[in-house]
């Protein structure tokens, strides 16, 4: 995906940053941030898979003049 963000990469440091935290708002403010991250992880996964279809399927379709 080129120079797209990591996602998943983000989440899991705000869920380490999650387990390491002391102070309880401080871990769900991370654990939110970390949900956040993942659920743009899956748009972003659902973006490309529906692309690739969409690719794929303009190969089988023969072009009419």
């Amino acid at each position: 995906m080129g120079n797209q963000p990591d996602f998943r990469a983000q989440a899991a440091r705000c869920r380490a940053d999650a387990d390491a935290a002391t102070l309880e708002n401080v871990r769900e403010r991370n654990l939110r941030a970390e949900a956040a991250w993942l659920e743009m992880a899956t748009r972003q996964e659902s973006i490309a898979t529906q692309k690739a279809n969409r690719e794929a399927a303009a190969l089988c379709v023969p072009q009419s003049n």
